[in-house]
């Protein structure tokens, strides 16, 4: 019925007031769908501006996805594909150059099938993406370190004059990303209050980094530095097409990085772990064995070996494999050269690792990604128990759980039973 003359008319309800720790593409992201779904939106991070990790990857041209067939990019995410897959479903590929496209920057697909912006640039898009929170009402607040909650459930950050502030909100969005490039923002420190609360952390190990491998002076000194062109690199029955760098402990790029999961979890049961690279994949066994029955008359073994093509990058990396003198039979020499191998001792540091695996465990959250231990908050990015190789598929499930996180705190907050 109508009210009567002199009813108070109801209150409107009050938006929900939404934090988001940590200012990487998943916070960001989460805060500009949580914005746009009614939330009052504070975003905070304890670097000095917003975005910086995702600014760096931008450096080389920001690869923002991957163009391959769904169920193909689904697999890349390993053991978390299964978890991920109703996330980059809601957010796929298609969804995030739309998303691009609507902050004006258009995007084309590289003849890798990796997606690019086309101005190839990471700081364009995010100035735009910066510009449209903060007309969305998202306030920014950098300059604020996380250090955990109180006593009474406040969250608490170290401010840049070294005072702290509590901080309450109707929920929270946690996306303060991996533990590798701390001088970016990402430090993992978030785990010690994670763990004190009771939610499970899987121990971080580096994902996208090179390998140590203990190269004799010479080799070292002459090559680092030095790239390794279109070879096949092989592990555990599974091979990658590509490039990587000789560095002066070891190896890196994104052949090895392909094969890194793998490479890091045999290294860590066995101590060590046999990488073999196909020098001259473009050569049959019988028409390099050929090239090398030539005849070489007075010319040296150096000399003959390039002849069949190999540089003296990789003539050495035989030999630091086999030893200064080379078998001279054609047929032993091909089968070296297929298959050369690079013995590696260990994992580059974390803290130099593209990014990193471990985290919040998949058992610690329900499947809104809320923390089954401190109701009303979430997790997104890299904060997760998940790894992929380069090649977009970072960027793509960063911000499809970014996308997941937001519509949960959207849905738990909407919730009269919560």
């Amino acid at each position: 019925m109508p009210p009567r003359f002199g009813d108070a008319s109801p209150e409107p309800a009050a938006a929900p007031i939404l934090a988001v720790f940590g200012g990487g593409p998943a916070g960001l992201m989460a805060a500009e769908v949580a914005a746009a779904g009614g939330a009052v939106v504070t975003v905070y991070d304890r670097m000095p501006s917003f975005g910086r990790k995702f600014l760096m990857a931008g450096r080389g041209g920001l690869n923002l996805t991957h163009s391959e067939p769904f169920e193909a990019l689904v697999s890349r995410y390993g053991g978390a594909a299964g978890l991920l897959r109703p996330m980059l479903e809601a957010f796929s590929p298609t969804a995030l150059a739309a998303w691009a496209e609507g902050l004006g920057q258009p995007t084309f697909t590289g003849s890798s099938g990796r997606v690019f912006p086309k101005a190839m640039k990471a700081s364009p898009l995010l100035r735009a993406w910066l510009g449209r929170l903060t007309a969305a009402g998202v306030i920014l607040r950098p300059g604020h370190e996380w250090r955990g909650w109180d006593a009474e459930g406040a969250s608490i950050f170290q401010r840049p004059d070294a005072t702290q502030e509590a901080v309450r909100a109707d929920a929270t969005i946690l996306a303060l990303g991996g533990a590798s490039w701390a001088r970016l923002g990402s430090n993992g420190a978030w785990a010690q209050p994670l763990t004190a609360a009771g939610v499970p952390i899987v121990p971080f190990r580096p994902a996208n980094g090179g390998f140590l491998a203990a190269w004799s002076e010479p080799f070292r000194a002459r090559f680092a530095g030095s790239p390794l062109k279109t070879a096949v690199f092989t592990f555990d029955g599974m091979s990658v097409r590509g490039e990587a760098t000789i560095t002066a402990g070891g190896i890196e790029g994104g052949a090895v990085y392909a094969l890194g999961a793998r490479l890091r979890d045999a290294i860590a049961v066995d101590g060590s772990a046999t990488l073999l690279v196909d020098i001259r994949p473009d050569l049959s066994d019988a028409a390099l064995v050929g090239r090398l029955a030539r005849p070489r008359g007075g010319g040296s073994l150096s000399n003959h070996l390039r002849k069949a093509g190999l540089t003296p990058l990789a003539i050495n990396l035989l030999r630091e494999a086999h030893g200064r003198e080379l078998p001279p039979d054609p047929a032993i020499l091909a089968r070296l050269i297929k298959a050369a191998p690079i013995r590696l001792i260990g994992a580059a540091p974390l803290d130099r690792a593209i990014s990193t695996a471990g985290g919040i465990a998949f058992s610690g959250l329900d499947s809104s990604l809320m923390l089954r231990a401190r109701p009303g908050v979430f997790a997104a990015g890299e904060m997760l128990d998940w790894e992929a190789p380069t090649g977009g598929y970072l960027l793509q499930a960063s911000l499809a759980t970014g996308v997941a996180a937001a519509r949960g705190a959207l849905a738990w907050l909407a919730n009269p039973r919560r």
